[in-house]
């Protein structure tokens, strides 16, 4: 008994280390007035903007894409259905810069099974330039925007990806989507980023042209997700993702079904495309180390009264510190709702495959794949394949 009590205290101590070593990584990282990123040069980019449905911010963040600091840029808003109702919102904005180097695009190039992928496709085979980069309607492109990707490219990546970190929810149930967003999802990413191992997020993929030529844009619906197919292909090419950013993604009102079913359907996902990866989400949050701690100091004998508050304490206060320096939305109400939903969370993940996207019913099941024939693969080749399955491979 006592070597199972000094393992839980042991499970314990490390998942109490990664939360403090991550938090501090992600203060450096996302911290509030940090140096401006300083590209050597500055290529001219396409901006593909899909878009589906209207969000209570649309004026805003797909405003800001004329906003960006940038000599040479394009926007492409794409849409897929001709009644779609942002449409008008699109044409007011093209009509209020006029003389600006933006278009609507209609309709769709269904290339896959992902509608998001299909409503893309149209932006990126008309694009005008070298460099593409798609943003989800609803983040907010800071001025330098596009400098942050140019800078993270040239810095020896294939891809440049950024999560998004949510601002200004309307609600408890939005504080409880920035909480997810904020120091628990983006804190990870940019930890595992600054250990080498980036992996894309689909509210901003950066790619080389030249990349998603002859038949790369078509990997893309490989996957359910396109960012976890972007992953596969980059990592498949012994090619480096690099995260920029964060850049804000507003929030708004929220209600508890539209957080959960989130949540839900990014797990799942995550389940179907790197297994790996999702399987130690079984520990997230606070309380499978603290169940650890309490039940190691119960099989060695030691009474410790002020265990359980000290160790919430130490948990807690570096990923309130984060929130701080980096100025995003402090609820600890919604971070403790997170935590204790976090087990919930990955349950539902494992329990199926569909969810629903913008109304439309999906699977995140893959769809079967011949075996590789790693006899004729360079060995670098096999294990780039191998890790491809596993972000933080």
């Amino acid at each position: 008994m006592s070597v199972i009590g000094f393992a839980c205290l042991g499970l314990a101590t490390a998942a109490l280390a990664i939360q403090i070593i991550s938090s501090v990584i992600a203060m450096w990282r996302c911290r509030r007035n940090r140096p401006a990123a300083a590209p050597r040069h500055r290529p001219p980019i396409t901006v593909v903007r899909p878009l589906c449905g209207l969000e209570p911010f649309s004026r805003q963040t797909l405003g800001s894409s004329f906003a960006i600091a940038y000599p040479d840029y394009e926007i492409l808003f794409c849409v897929a259905d001709a009644a779609d109702p942002v449409l008008p919102l699109v044409r007011s904005l093209l009509a209020e810069h006029e003389g600006r180097a933006a278009r609507l695009l209609i309709g769709e190039d269904a290339i896959g099974a992902n509608p998001k992928l299909n409503n893309m496709a149209k932006g990126f085979h008309q694009s005008s330039h070298a460099h593409v980069v798609f943003v989800d309607s609803n983040v907010l492109t800071p001025p330098d925007y596009l400098d942050q990707l140019v800078a993270a490219l040239e810095a020896g990546a294939g891809m440049v990806s950024a999560p998004p970190v949510g601002l200004a929810p309307d609600g408890f149930w939005a504080e409880l989507e920035c909480a997810f967003l904020n120091s628990y999802q983006a804190r990870m990413q940019y930890a595992v980023d600054t250990l080498g191992r980036g992996f894309a997020q689909g509210k901003t993929l950066f790619f080389r042209r030249a990349d998603l030529d002859h038949g790369g844009f078509a990997q893309l619906a490989s996957e359910p997700a396109e960012d976890a197919a972007a992953t596969r292909m980059m990592r498949a090419r012994c090619q480096r993702i690099r995260l920029a950013g964060p850049f804000p993604q507003l929030v708004g009102p929220r209600s508890a079904r539209q957080v959960w079913k989130r949540q839900v359907r990014w797990a799942r996902l995550r389940r179907a495309s790197f297994p790996l990866f999702f399987a130690p989400e079984v520990l997230a949050g606070s309380l499978p180390p603290l169940a650890a701690l309490l039940a190691g100091l119960h099989l060695l004998g030691l009474a410790a009264p002020l265990a359980a508050p000290l160790f919430l304490a130490l948990w807690y206060a570096p990923e309130l510190l984060l929130l701080r320096i980096a100025g995003w939305p402090r609820s600890i109400a919604a971070i403790l709702l997170r935590d204790a939903l976090l087990p919930v969370v990955f349950i539902a993940g494992c329990a199926g495959s569909r969810f629903e996207w913008h109304g439309k019913a999906m699977t995140a099941a893959r769809a079967p794949a011949p075996a590789p024939r790693f006899a004729r693969m360079h060995p670098k080749l096999i294990w780039a394949r191998l890790a491809s399955r596993n972000p933080f491979a």
